[in-house]
């Protein structure tokens, strides 16, 4: 067989059962794509494609949000590079948080707490065929419905490999305490998350609450953060079963040193990254990203305030823990921690 002449590619091979992927990282641009009739993605004539303007134009040349955009990619190559030693195999399960969007050549790996619902919604009427034509229209838990939107982990191997090497990949990320304290005061605060309460509540507090009353082991919905944080921190925790997708890690959802991302966009940059990455897969004019007008979006003071009763000991394990989501995404270690 011959090797591509573009790009890196990492073969997995397979025995038996063991899923194989092939890894293309490229080191710039994305092929030059067009549509084919509204029916998916076909190859199209050799062009300067919107990812060859945005990594390869002139310095001069380019807009201060894209250039924020170039450098997060760099830096993010470059950490991948310093902090990860091994190289794994892709598995299926590892692309479940990959949406798919094959009429505009679209992958985008969801996070929870950072704004995926929305961007769900963006995909919803993307995809849609007319069904759905404003985002905030469609109800938030219809957003979540599995099987409204495909995932990469249903394709073949090679229909997998193609989009891989040739879509549009975006990963939206978010300072990694703040989305802790973000999921801990939606799933633990509300009183609507019933589910939440039963299914993680009662186990932290029984293993994290010394006397706990029967009424707080039976209903479980009134965990405190530090519980929480201890809870996260307990080495039993993650020997039992993976953390739930709205604490796990970033890089543990979407593996960016794996699956090379052409855009990374941040929630402190929301409405800009997500109108680039609109503009860049040319739907701009299909779609807007619908603007939020919350006033209690969980930012870095109320985060402080939340940290406030966590021992610098905890403090530190807890850092460990994320500590990859921080290094890989460039963010700086909060002010209020006290790891020393």
């Amino acid at each position: 067989m011959r090797k591509p002449k573009v790009g890196r590619m990492f073969l997995a091979t397979c025995v038996g059962s063991l899923f194989m992927v092939i890894l293309y990282f490229q080191n710039i641009t994305r092929p030059a794509v067009e549509q084919s009739g509204g029916k998916g993605i076909a190859p199209g004539k050799t062009r300067r494609s919107p990812l060859q303007t945005l990594y390869n134009g002139d310095q001069l040349d380019l807009s201060a949000v894209q250039t924020s955009l170039r450098d997060r990619r760099e830096l993010l190559e470059q950490a991948c590079l310093t902090h990860t030693k091994k190289r794994r195999v892709l598995t299926p399960d590892d692309l479940r948080h990959l949406i798919v969007d094959d009429k505009h050549g679209l992958l985008y790996c969801y996070v929870p707490k950072v704004a995926c619902t929305n961007w769900k919604r963006v995909f919803m009427v993307l995809t849609g065929d007319g069904r759905y034509h404003e985002p905030l229209a469609i109800p938030a838990n219809e957003a979540h419905v599995a099987g409204n939107l495909r995932t990469l982990s249903e394709y073949s191997t090679s229909e997998i490999n193609r989009r891989l090497r040739s879509y549009l990949k975006f990963i939206f990320v978010r300072e990694p305490f703040e989305r802790l304290v973000s999921a801990y005061r939606n799933k633990f605060t509300r009183s609507y998350n019933t589910a939440f309460h039963k299914r993680y509540g009662t186990k932290i507090i029984r293993r994290h609450r010394p006397q706990p009353q029967p009424d707080a082991l039976e209903r479980g919905n009134d965990v405190s953060f530090q519980e929480f944080v201890y809870y996260l921190v307990d080495p039993r925790t993650q020997r039992e079963e993976p953390f739930n997708e709205h604490w796990e890690r970033i890089h543990s959802l979407c593996h960016p040193c794996l699956v090379h991302y052409d855009v990374v966009g941040k929630y402190e940059t929301l409405e800009q990254d997500s109108r680039s990455v609109l503009r860049l897969a040319g739907t701009d004019g299909e779609v807007r990203f619908p603007t939020s007008g919350k006033s209690t979006r969980t930012n870095g003071d109320m985060a402080a305030q939340f940290f406030q009763n966590i021992s610098p000991f905890y403090q530190k394990k807890l850092y460990n823990l994320y500590r990859m989501d921080f290094l890989l995404f460039n963010y700086s270690n909060p002010e209020y921690l006290k790891t020393r």
